[in-house]
């Protein structure tokens, strides 16, 4: 059902997550500006308690996106042939949807620099993944012993 690369690839997704879920509830007034955005027209005392309310959601979401995030990670861990290609791949994928989410929720941008250490790490990735035996071969190879 899983892969040990599919486990891995959504725990570097939900600790991304995780993250702008933080940051979006302890941030500076990015809740509040969408707020007031949106509700324009019914007034700003109306935003206190949604900003309020989506913090509390936003503080919830980092504790849940965690709590998945480890246990997608240690079932990526189990099924994986090696710790170093679930780690990496967990590391890569929150890298690359760090800055995804980073770039659509807040317009940051990232240097030339990232995007080359970036691209090293997928390639080195794509190395492991290619390299390591598939699961099933290695229990088989393990039996015949």
């Amino acid at each position: 059902m899983w892969s040990s690369w599919g486990c891995s690839a959504v725990a570097g997704l939900l600790g991304a997550l995780a993250a702008c879920s933080a940051k979006l509830a302890l941030g500076t007034d990015y809740l509040r500006d969408a707020c007031e955005a949106a509700v324009w027209e019914l007034g700003e005392g109306i935003c206190d308690w949604v900003h309020l309310l989506l913090r509390l959601i936003c503080m919830c979401t980092v504790f849940i996106c965690n709590a998945v995030m480890w246990t997608l990670f240690a079932k990526a861990l189990r099924l994986s042939s090696s710790s170093a290609t679930a780690t990496v791949t967990t590391t890569a994928s929150n890298f690359v949807s760090s800055a995804l989410l980073g770039k659509v929720l807040f317009g940051e941008s990232r240097a030339l620099l990232w995007w080359v250490g970036i691209s090293i790490t997928l390639c080195g990735l794509l190395l492991l993944h290619s390299a390591s035996p598939p699961l099933g071969e290695k229990s088989a190879a393990k039996k015949e012993s």
